[in-house]
């Protein structure tokens, strides 16, 4: 099993991630062009303008890699990257890679001004999580297929379905980084 993990480096910030993952040993692997997906054991979609994202991936050809290689390897969406994971969203200029069956909402916490940092309860570990909410993105219209894996005040904040993770808000930029590892442990 090759343990690379892919970061989609088309816009966002995608670099905050390559170094959460090198925090936990993990070598990642910056990918711009859709070739670059072969060898990597799991991609991060990172959050960013999502429909800048939608746009570069279609520019790009990544559209169908991306949806090939989530058959087999576990993509991480966060933010921007959550909304390109839902199989809809409330925006028609978004054409999203439908990987998981879930709505997205563009801008659900707020516009950039409205951005905080909120305490996040998790599923998986007892200890609440503080992280930043960036133009955050809401999650509805879940199917019995998602896990919620994580709320704020009550609201789902991070899904699973099947090997694909998707956030609304940002473990990248915090120290904290049992986000990243909760998601590469239900990879390997």
């Amino acid at each position: 099993m090759n343990n690379t993990v892919g970061v989609l480096a088309l816009q966002g910030a995608y670099q905050k991630h390559v170094e959460s993952l090198s925090r936990l040993g993990v070598k990642a692997r910056l990918i711009r062009q859709p070739a670059e997906l072969s060898g990597c054991s799991g991609l991060i979609i990172p959050g960013g303008e999502s429909t800048t994202i939608s746009l570069l991936i279609q520019e790009y050809g990544f559209y169908e890699p991306i949806k090939a290689f989530a058959e087999n390897c576990p993509v991480l969406g966060v933010c921007a990257g959550m909304i390109m994971m839902a199989n809809e969203v409330d925006d028609a200029r978004i054409v999203p890679l439908a990987l998981m069956p879930f709505k997205a909402l563009r801008n659900y916490y707020g516009r950039q001004v409205h951005s905080f940092n909120g305490e996040i309860i998790l599923s998986f570990d007892s200890e609440p999580i503080k992280a930043p909410f960036i133009r955050a993105p809401g999650i509805e219209e879940l199917s019995s297929d998602i896990e919620i894996l994580a709320t704020h005040n009550n609201e789902a904040v991070m899904i699973a379905s099947g090997k694909h993770i998707a956030l609304s808000f940002h473990p990248e930029l915090i120290d904290d980084t049992r986000i990243h590892e909760y998601w590469l442990n239900r990879m390997y």
